[in-house]
């Protein structure tokens, strides 16, 4: 097979997506121009739920090869990470075909099909300029889709402030990438790793490190490049904002590990020294553990409080990262990486899942911005509020769920990285410390979700005091279930 033919093998999964993506909006265009809003958003649906389910089977059935193409490569992070993507995306869809009542309903569900083709090819790309061109693909297609509640003052807001900041964003990944390339001479990740294995780390070295970590920071949130996330999951529309919580992170994070892998590779002949790059990225990692989880404390909002325990999350994350890269420790790096993409799929799992909750409620024409308005909601929707438990509780680490095995295997990963002498090895184990510490924190937060849901009745008068039964159409009720359950599932066996 030539080269162009090896090209497409490995890129099936994401022309199965655009192809569906050209599909929606092909029919849309030409069958259903005068059709009622359902019906088109129902066409819609099947269509990308169909591509989506294509794009999984092929990239579960793929087998990855390292350098099978100048352009993607593979490491243990690549195939699983696509599946993943897909599979929330999917469930991202059951809730825009259950609950979204957005017009061109068709290009709402190809935008959400082109962000994440463009997450996959993230995760898959080897090469300097196809990573750009591919988070460029995906970040244009989310802040259409933060933006595309045309009614709404909050969601154009979102877009604008997700798009100035992810401009800025974008410029200092682009100045970082220059500077490796001029460091080495080339684009591919593999190539500017052995270029990297023959020389110490030099200053301008540690410049591109840091340029890239702010591009990265942005892209997953981390503090104190958040300023954008509050924001945007809050002004955004629920199924946009659920799609910028799990399916980006999961990419931005994997992408970000396979990059710090090449700045391992530096690490060869300067091992055991005061690195500057790696004492950047642990203090992000700080920074983000610290302001996320305090923060989070003082939220009435959920979208916000969402947010903010997402930087806490990327500061557990970033540790992760860090170990997951590590290629020059082989026997602590390839556990790492499973750890990593576990710990991804788990919070996007859950993510996406309380998202889908407040998606249902405001279908039902319900209040589902402040936690008060989640007040008696066990009482009016059993199913609602068994599965936003298991989100949260989930979200907040606490066993058998997947949310505390994926954050216990990630910190044991980050402790065991540390034994291994790496540069501030003192300050990893400090930092694992303070994410157990801050779990507990969380804990508080977190809770104050279920206290709602569980035990506060809604106040007479509140426009959620009404006691009638919630209504959840039968594919967000799928979703909600199946993401639940595989949370339970996989924590169990994560932990057998």
């Amino acid at each position: 097979m030539n080269d162009y033919g090896l090209l497409i093998e490995t890129l099936l999964p994401e022309t199965a997506l655009v192809v569906a993506a050209l599909a929606v909006l092909a029919a849309d265009l030409a069958f259903l121009g005068g059709k009622p809003h359902r019906q088109r958003l129902g066409v819609a649906g099947f269509i990308a739920l169909v591509g989506l389910a294509v794009a999984t089977v092929l990239a579960l059935n793929f087998q990855q090869r390292v350098g099978v193409f100048p352009l993607t490569g593979s490491t243990h992070l690549t195939g699983s990470t696509r599946a993943a993507i897909f599979v929330l995306t999917f469930l991202t869809t059951l809730f825009i075909v259950s609950t979204s009542r957005l017009k061109n309903p068709a290009e709402h569900i190809a935008l959400t099909l082109f962000a994440a083709a463009g997450c996959s090819l993230m995760v898959t790309a080897d090469n300097l300029l196809v990573i750009f061109a591919s988070l460029e693909l995906a970040s244009l297609s989310l802040y259409i889709l933060a933006g595309f509640d045309k009614t709404s003052p909050a969601s154009a807001e979102a877009g604008l402030k997700y798009f100035l900041y992810g401009g800025t964003a974008a410029a200092f990944l682009l100045f970082g990438f220059s500077l490796l390339y001029g460091l080495t001479g080339e684009i591919g990740l593999g190539a500017i790793a052995q270029q990297l294995s023959r020389t110490p780390e030099t200053p301008l070295l540690v410049v591109a490190a840091v340029l890239v970590f702010v591009g990265f920071g942005y892209k997953v949130a981390a503090a104190p490049f958040h300023i954008w996330a509050p924001d945007a999951y809050q002004g955004a529309p629920v199924t946009s904002a659920a799609l910028i919580a799990s399916a980006s992170k999961v990419a931005g994070f994997v992408l970000l590990a396979r990059v710090l892998s090449v700045f391992w590779c530096g690490e060869l002949f300067v091992k055991g020294q005061a690195v500057g790059w790696v004492a950047v990225l642990l203090l992000l990692a700080a920074v983000s553990l610290l302001l996320g989880n305090i923060v989070a404390l003082a939220q009435q909002n959920i979208r916000r409080l969402l947010a903010y325990s997402a930087i806490a999350h990327a500061g557990v994350l970033l540790l992760g990262a860090l170990a997951a890269g590590a290629v020059v420790f082989p026997n602590t790096s390839f556990e790492a990486q499973q750890h990593l993409a576990y710990y991804l799929f788990t919070y996007g799992l859950a993510t996406v899942g309380v998202f889908g909750v407040v998606a249902v409620m405001e279908a039902n024409g319900l209040p589902a911005q402040r936690l008060s308005d989640f007040a008696g909601l066990w009482q009016r929707s059993r199913l609602l509020g068994g599965t936003l438990m298991v989100f949260v509780l989930s979200l907040a680490g606490v066993p058998p769920l997947a949310g505390f095995m994926a954050k216990f295997l990630v910190l044991r990963d980050a402790l065991a990285l540390a034994a291994a002498k790496i540069p501030f090895a003192n300050f990893v184990f400090a930092l694992v410390l303070l994410a157990v510490a801050l779990t507990v924190l969380g804990l508080f937060y977190y809770l104050q979700i279920l206290r709602y849901a569980f035990v506060s009745a809604p106040k007479e008068g509140e426009p959620t005091a009404d006691t009638a039964p919630l209504r959840v159409p039968t594919p967000a009720a799928f979703a909600l279930v199946f993401a639940a359950a595989a949370l339970v599932v996989t924590g169990i066996l994560a932990a057998a």
